[in-house]
């Protein structure tokens, strides 16, 4: 796998943004460097820090911090948005497993995360997820083709199954409340369509407008 070298101060076309290692902290004992696939376009203004393992196709928008320098590693998978001022963090030594390997951050291919919203780890999301605008998912796991609100909170350890709906402004804390969900609509599995549409085209638009 090819990374870009975002920090290429000798470019004149590279945008502002800051990718690189996390520190060494009492605890965090190894420096490690973002992976980023070359088809993953990093929006201005825009910070990745630490062990971020990011797959093909991710478009990362401006103003996004993305920061593994606590709660480690983080891993997006391919054709996922995370739209502008999302911020990514997660807690130390809290981690959550997929597939036999720990992730402070899991998120699958082709999920919306929408402008402003918070991904808190530990935390899984699964594909063809859509985050609202302003949510927050914090120490919980979403399952496939669900449909978080605006400015919903889905915490406390819960596992919302798959193809449910989190109304907008709805606290989600405890598992009877995960359980009580209801399906997601036909209006909002074609709104999450539509937002994961849209965005699959900006990476490669965006990085082809830089080459221009």
């Amino acid at each position: 796998m090819e990374n870009i070298d975002y920090n290429n101060k000798n470019s004149s076309k590279e945008l502002k943004k800051h990718i690189g290692m996390n520190p060494i902290t009492t605890f965090s004992k190894e420096s490690i460097k973002p992976s980023i696939e070359d088809t993953v376009f990093v929006g201005p203004f825009s910070s990745i820090i630490g062990d971020v393992r990011i797959q093909k196709n991710v478009f990362v928008a401006s103003n996004v911090n993305i920061r593994a320098d606590e709660g480690t590693p983080f891993y997006i998978e391919e054709n996922t948005n995370i739209q502008d001022g999302v911020t990514m963090h997660g807690l130390k030594d809290e981690t959550i497993s997929v597939d036999g390997e720990k992730f402070s951050i899991y998120i699958g291919k082709n999920v919306s995360c929408a402008h402003g919203c918070i991904i808190h780890g530990p935390c899984k999301i699964e594909d063809n997820v859509f985050v609202g605008f302003n949510a927050i998912v914090l120490n919980a796991v979403i399952g496939s083709n669900s449909y978080i609100g605006h400015n919903a909170l889905v915490t406390g350890g819960v596992k919302v199954a798959s193809n449910k709906f989190v109304p907008a402004g709805a606290i989600i804390d405890s598992q009877e409340k995960a359980n009580n969900l209801s399906d997601v609509s036909s209006e909002q599995k074609k709104f999450a369509k539509d937002v994961q549409n849209v965005n699959k085209e900006f990476s490669a638009s965006y990085l082809q407008s830089m080459k221009a």
